[in-house]
């Protein structure tokens, strides 16, 4: 959480966004999802989410959403950045808000953090975001959508 008690941090992302709406999501994620452990949230653009792919898993791409766990057991997590600009190009592919993207961006990433990984746990997180996702009214997730 950043030093202002704010979850989701804005960084070169659209003014239009549902800023307070997305916060309040972040809240409930945390409350729900990860039984009040921690995560800070950064929204911001493609060059950035290039940048950080680049620098830190060495894939020179834009991407929509990366997860940085903190490495460590307690009640921080860790760190997302989700770009704005890959969610609003998703949500309107798929027909819902950029606001809904970043959500279903932020459920897929938190689950990541919570130690889940759809390319080596059999199904586990498919589930798991499946069933977040129905509990939380979000529209089809990330690895719903690639199956598909």
């Amino acid at each position: 959480m950043s030093s202002d008690g704010h979850i989701v941090l804005f960084r070169r992302a659209p003014a239009e966004l549902d800023r307070r709406g997305l916060e309040r999501f972040a809240r409930v994620l945390c409350e729900r999802v990860s039984a009040g452990a921690g995560f800070t949230c950064l929204v911001t653009d493609d060059r950035e989410l290039r940048r950080l792919n680049r620098d830190f898993l060495g894939k020179d791409y834009p991407t929509d959403v990366l997860s940085f766990p903190s490495g460590e057991s307690g009640a921080f997590l860790g760190e997302l950045a989700i770009s704005a600009n890959r969610a609003h190009a998703q949500g309107a592919a798929f027909g819902h808000s950029v606001e809904s993207e970043i959500c279903i961006l932020m459920l897929h990433g938190l689950l990541h953090l919570l130690g889940m990984d759809h390319e080596t746990d059999r199904g586990r997180m498919a589930r798991a975001e499946a069933a977040w996702r129905r509990r939380l009214a979000l529209p089809a997730g990330l690895i719903e959508r690639a199956r598909a």
